[in-house]
């Protein structure tokens, strides 16, 4: 009898997502310490042996999640250059974080709780590889800075404030239910892109697009 490999194949990543998923929701309840393997194949509703198969480790498992927050927010600002518009990259960059905050806010927590813990699980690749995107970022806003098609900021610091009025939604979610009484639904997500939007495109002497000024 032929085996279906394309089947099984389906299979394996049906299974590895479900995995995936379930250590979402385990590292970002108890963190990587207060986690076990256990605990996250009952979440996935899987016998041990079978996250064991997949990921060798709890550790192993734990780089996955964070390799996939990082493939996640790969956005259009990676490949962001010196002649683009910078009111269309930086208000798409806006709106691409914020949709992030909706869509996968267990991610950005567990990236989150590990920085604050000081990265011991970032390794040497990943700090490279995230200060090599920074230097290309800061340099490109410096580019607009010099063309004067925008005020001159400090490029750090503009980057920081992006990221903490975006991934707050996510990170800060508890806060921000009890403050405004009600978890935010996906219209109230679209109204901070637009606030957020203006606040950092006007700071820069920008413009705000015109798709971004009546978001629905």
């Amino acid at each position: 009898m032929a085996v279906n490999k394309s089947s099984d194949a389906s299979v394996g990543e049906k299974n590895k997502q479900n995995i995936l998923q379930a250590a979402e929701k385990v590292f970002a309840q108890q963190g990587l310490k207060g986690s076990s393997v256990q605990q996250i194949a009952d979440t996935a509703g899987l016998p041990k042996t079978n996250v064991l198969y997949y990921f060798k480790t709890k550790q192993s498992l734990y780089q996955a999640v964070l390799q996939q927050t990082l493939s996640l927010w790969n956005s259009r600002f990676d490949q962001a250059s010196a002649t683009d518009d910078p009111a269309e990259t930086l208000a798409e960059y806006i709106s691409e974080k914020i949709d992030m905050s909706r869509t996968h806010p267990l991610l950005s927590k567990i990236f989150a709780m590990e920085i604050l813990n000081g990265g011991p699980n970032l390794d040497t690749y990943f700090n490279h590889k995230h200060v090599s995107w920074m230097q290309g970022r800061v340099a490109i806003i410096e580019s607009w800075i010099e063309q004067q098609k925008i005020t001159r900021v400090d490029p750090y610091y503009l980057l920081f404030t992006i990221w903490a009025s975006t991934q707050h939604y996510a990170d800060f979610s508890v806060q921000v239910t009890r403050l405004r009484g009600e978890k935010m639904k996906k219209v109230d997500f679209e109204e901070a892109k637009r606030t957020v939007i203006k606040l950092v495109l006007t700071g820069c002497g920008l413009t705000v697009p015109a798709r971004y000024q009546n978001l629905q």
